[in-house]
């Protein structure tokens, strides 16, 4: 019989296992380092005051509102760099952004403050708190944030902090363990897709690598 011989380059491809469809190398990123496009205020105008970039990053600088993707995002893996001299956050899933505490999900983003609780950098924001601060104060942080379903995670500078089951949380205004939070609709029942949001805040922070893969 016959046999085939493939050239080394081509048999060296043939050796490689097969990448997974949601692999890292399918991430894209949502911010090109140079302007906002693909990103809006909450009534959908574009980002014109209050944020900037600068040095490949978006600063909130002044007063300018959130900001908002104009892609709505269900399943995925958000990477986010971030530095801050206070209080911000990142949204997910935010089906209106102009009612963004009612409707969407908010990971913190501070410094780090002491003894962590739901309001702590790293918290799902009255939720969640993160098992420690791990954050560094006036230097760039990593923070990964994957949402697949019910479930809710976030990996700060490579370490997980934060775990959440939304189907867990199944009455309004109250978590599992019997304290109150803000929403007034239980969080099972939240839309499991929606815009991603940078918070302002006052404070000024920065963002930068910004990316997200999405998840089948």
């Amino acid at each position: 019989m016959r046999r085939l011989l493939l050239p080394l380059p081509l048999l060296a491809l043939a050796a490689l296992p097969a990448r997974p469809a949601d692999d890292k190398g399918d991430s894209r990123p949502l911010f090109n380092g140079t302007d906002f496009a693909g990103w809006q205020k909450a009534d959908g105008k574009p980002v014109t005051s209050g944020w900037i970039v600068k040095n490949g990053a978006m600063v909130r600088n002044s007063p300018g509102g959130d900001i908002w993707t104009k892609d709505r995002y269900g399943d995925f893996v958000l990477e986010v760099e971030f530095k801050t001299a206070g209080n911000s956050g990142v949204f997910i899933r935010t089906d209106n952004p102009k009612d963004n505490v009612q409707t969407g999900i908010e990971v913190q983003v501070d410094v780090p403050r002491g003894k962590p609780d739901k309001h702590s950098v790293g918290a799902i924001y009255d939720l969640v708190p993160p098992t420690r601060e791990n954050a560094k104060k006036d230097d760039w942080n990593k923070m990964t944030v994957t949402a697949k379903g019910n479930m809710l995670t976030v990996e700060m500078n490579g370490e997980r902090v934060a775990e959440m089951d939304l189907d867990r949380w199944t009455e309004a205004g109250k978590n599992p363990d019997g304290t109150k939070n803000k929403y007034r609709t239980a969080l099972k029942d939240f839309k499991r897709e929606g815009h991603i949001g940078l918070q302002d805040h006052g404070a000024v922070v920065s963002y930068r690598n910004i990316r997200i893969r999405p998840l089948k």
